[in-house]
């Protein structure tokens, strides 16, 4: 069995992590989702997350095999829902996950959802949230597999198409 486990990203990281986030992008384009094809998420963001201390990378024998993003403070794109939102108590929001191309296929992708809902609750944080294209069909399955439900459609800064299905977990 392999050695897995969840850390906090580190700054010699970054490679790795941009790695991955790009052969993420490819995947987003080859399903015809144009979500990640403007460049973003930048190199500049990824190191901003570990210079917060907000990026966790997915670590399968010594390697980094997965990163995301989970952050604890209001995510201002969800301020305003068309829908609404379960719970207006403190929430986590997980961004920017993704798994190198090397590791598809091995379901960790379902293994690191749940360290990083793990994590939100020893953080005393009791929700989730995500939002995704409405084009990516594997980030909703995945929310579907931990019963996220599906809250309506919010805005990010993308001005080719800003909509994105809003999800939310509550514990």
């Amino acid at each position: 069995m392999a050695e897995i486990y969840v850390r906090r990203g580190t700054a010699s990281d970054l490679d790795s992590i941009m790695q991955i986030i790009n052969e993420a992008k490819a995947l987003l384009k080859a399903d015809g989702s144009p979500q990640w094809q403007d460049g973003y998420p930048y190199v500049e963001t990824l190191q901003a997350d570990i210079d917060n201390h907000t990026n966790f990378v997915l670590i399968v024998d010594g390697k980094v095999a997965g990163t995301a993003t989970l952050i604890t403070t209001p995510e201002p794109n969800y301020a305003t829902i068309d829908g609404s939102w379960k719970s207006d108590d403190q929430y986590a929001t997980i961004h920017r996950i993704a798994i190198s191309s090397h590791y598809r296929g091995q379901h960790l992708s379902s293994y690191f959802f749940s360290n990083l809902i793990t994590i939100t609750t020893l953080m005393g944080v009791h929700n989730v949230r995500f939002d995704t294209h409405p084009t990516n069909k594997r980030m909703q399955a995945i929310g579907k597999r931990f019963n996220f439900s599906y809250r309506g459609i919010t805005q990010v800064d993308e001005p080719r198409d800003s909509n994105r299905y809003a999800y939310e977990l509550n514990l």
